[in-house]
């Protein structure tokens, strides 16, 4: 079962100097993790590495094939510091904002974003055309459209006018799958204008050194 909010945002520091800092201006964000108050912040230390499994430049293609800038029209691709200002509004008590986590779970183990939530691009991409294959998915489905992404549904489809604005992302620039939920939401209805796509991925996230959460608390 989807759990559609996995945290509640606290706060930002100011950058100190001579710190491995986001920005200038920005040296972490603070957030409440399953009740426990955690950072986002760069690791500090000048001479870290990338581990495994995001220190890997080639992987078989296809599937992982190398992404386009523009993955649709209308859905906007953003970066690292566009994702942490998606994350200040949430912060604010922005609920019009979900930030999604499309990696299938043995993935989203080794390492997501704080304050996703994990929706596996498998768990909602089905041939709407011919219907679903049991009724066990169609209503998971179902509840994750209505109860996560704030969409209504009528009897001509969904009514996605008031669902909220969903960033998604996966596992790096390589990786199909935030692009195969895209596509699939956009195939029911979507508005492009409430898509937006961090291309980089967890591979960008940890190639800056930003802090990821395991789902397990770690």
């Amino acid at each position: 079962m989807v759990i559609c909010f996995a945290a509640s945002w606290v706060g930002f520091a100011v950058a100190g100097e001579h710190a491995v800092n986001i920005t200038p201006s920005l040296e972490k964000v603070e957030v409440m993790h399953q009740g426990n108050p955690v950072v986002i912040e760069r690791v500090q230390q000048q001479n870290h590495l990338i581990g495994s499994p995001y220190n890997t430049t080639s992987r078989p293609c296809p599937p992982f094939c190398v992404q386009p800038m523009t993955i649709a029209p209308g859905v906007e691709t953003i970066g690292e510091l566009e994702l942490l200002g998606y994350l200040k509004r949430i912060s604010t008590g922005d609920r019009s904002i979900l930030v999604v986590d499309s990696g299938i779970p043995d993935w989203a183990s080794k390492g997501t974003i704080r304050g996703s939530i994990n929706i596996p691009w498998n768990t909602i991409n089905v041939d709407f055309a011919e219907g679903f294959k049991n009724a066990a998915a169609s209503e998971e489905i179902d509840n994750i459209f209505e109860a996560c992404f704030g969409a209504k549904p009528t009897k001509q489809g969904w009514d996605f006018s008031e669902a909220k604005t969903l960033v998604l992302f996966c596992n790096g620039a390589w990786c199909p799958q935030s692009p195969i939920n895209i596509e699939t939401l956009l195939m029911q209805g979507y508005p492009p204008a409430k898509l937006k796509w961090y291309r980089g991925g967890m591979q960008s996230w940890v190639m800056f050194g930003l802090t990821i959460v395991r789902p397990t608390g770690g």
